[in-house]
């Protein structure tokens, strides 16, 4: 889109600027607030994307003992020397060593012991030929190939030596950590808690998921959206009853909620006459630390406490609930499980469409991006709307205008935030 009638336009009816927190501040305001919680004990199976809260030391060497690398005849390399196709040696069998087996014999001069993978190295014994380069004749081998000491043994201690820091604290644990673990012997271990999150919607116009909307009413969507958001970053949603628009029933609302270790609110932050949710956080929560942060969407949004408890003023539009989630609670949730990388990647992409806005605002328009060779493209999923939600459906990033963006030119460089893993994989392969 070229035309000044086609570009996106934000600078109609731009609100007042009153009491409005940069993003940054916001977000730095925010996570001040929290720290990772204790630690659990948990079971190793249920233990991947945890981070962990103990060092883990090796009790052991891994291997136990050298082995065999593969099927073969354990050898005195030695006894290999000049060994070729057309030059073989012949070795007598003195021993099958079957992998879970010790060997019970010597190797001796001009001896040999029919070794599988996995298998315990006979003493006298210094390298393994593989079974490729023999031809077993009888209680003799004939062997077709010289073997350099050590050739095909793994040793005591080569992948991990007793003692050895094998896991360090706050690691993300993922399945080779897990196969790890277990090789160690650790069958359970310690990890930060995953934060239990309270959700609850506010407003008279909501319904339940398995109502029919009739006109007027819609469907409490933001709930099940943010649950799935919380879910995503590893913490546990606890969906609440929708909260009307009466103060009391937003204060009963909120102190149920207190149980939890946050607060997620959408709706009843803005301006209207029923928005009570930014007054029930300054009177009963005591610390009320922001109110509107210079963003779109995601203007009217609120962060306090109460009772000690961390609660997020989410707006009520479903896009809004949805990218302000993605800006503040999600790395916020991800530090209280300990991670270290709590932020979105970013990649740089050129759009191929214009936009612009008014400056003061720092802007999240929702894109689809996909690579092509070595460059990033970005286009946005069409109307951004913030009552959209199938934007959001189609969108797998955020372009991101910094509040003294004004414009974008066709085919420019943007910044994009992505929402998801799906440029790191490929499509399936068609046989």
């Amino acid at each position: 889109m070229t035309s000044a009638a086609s570009l996106i336009n934000w600078n109609a009816s731009i609100p007042r600027r009153l009491n409005m927190i940069p993003v940054e501040k916001a977000l730095k305001t925010i996570l001040v607030n929290f720290q990772p919680l204790g630690l659990e004990t948990v079971h190793l199976l249920k233990a991947r994307g945890r981070v962990i809260g103990e060092n883990i030391m090796s009790p052991r060497n891994i291997p136990s003992a050298d082995n065999s690398a593969m099927d073969g005849y354990a050898v005195r390399c030695a006894d290999t020397r000049g060994a070729g196709k057309t030059t073989p040696v012949k070795l007598k069998i003195i021993e099958d060593i079957p992998a879970g087996k010790f060997p019970r014999k010597n190797i001796g001069k001009n001896e040999t012991a029919r070794i599988m993978t996995g298998a315990v190295i006979p003493p006298g014994a210094d390298a393994v030929i593989r079974q490729e380069d023999t031809r077993k004749d009888g209680r003799t081998v004939i062997i077709f190939a010289s073997a350099a000491r050590g050739e095909n043994i793994r040793f005591a201690g080569e992948d991990v030596r007793k003692g050895e820091s094998v896991i360090p604290k706050n690691s993300l644990l993922r399945p080779a950590h897990i196969g790890m673990l277990a090789a160690l012997g650790k069958s359970s271990l310690k990890v930060y808690q995953k934060p239990r999150v309270a959700i609850m919607s506010t407003g008279d116009e909501l319904v339940s998921i398995r109502t029919n909307p009739p006109p007027g009413k819609i469907v409490n969507s933001n709930s099940y959206s943010l649950a799935a958001q919380v879910a995503e970053c590893g913490a546990i949603p606890l969906i609440l009853a929708i909260a009307r628009d009466k103060k009391s029933d937003l204060e009963k609302k909120f102190k149920k909620a207190l149980n939890a270790d946050v607060i997620i609110s959408s709706g009843g932050v803005s301006v209207g006459d029923f928005d009570f949710v930014k007054n029930v956080m300054g009177e009963i929560g005591n610390a009320m630390h922001f109110w509107q942060v210079a963003m779109r969407p995601g203007k009217p949004l609120a962060f306090g406490a109460i009772e000690g408890v961390p609660l997020f003023g989410l707006p009520g539009n479903p896009v809004s609930a949805m990218v302000s989630f993605e800006q503040f609670v999600r790395p916020s949730l991800l530090k209280m499980q300990g991670h270290k990388k709590i932020f979105r990647q970013t990649v740089t992409a050129i759009c191929h469409e214009e936009f612009e806005k008014a400056a003061g605002f720092r802007h999240f328009i929702r894109a689809v991006v996909r690579k092509e060779k070595d460059k990033y493209i970005a286009v946005t999923t069409g109307d951004q709307g913030s009552g959209i939600l199938k934007s959001m459906v189609t969108a797998n990033g955020l372009i991101v205008m910094g509040e003294n963006e004004t414009r974008i030119k066709k085919n420019s460089q943007v910044t994009v935030q992505l929402l998801d893993d799906s440029l790191s994989w490929s499509d399936a392969l068609q046989l």
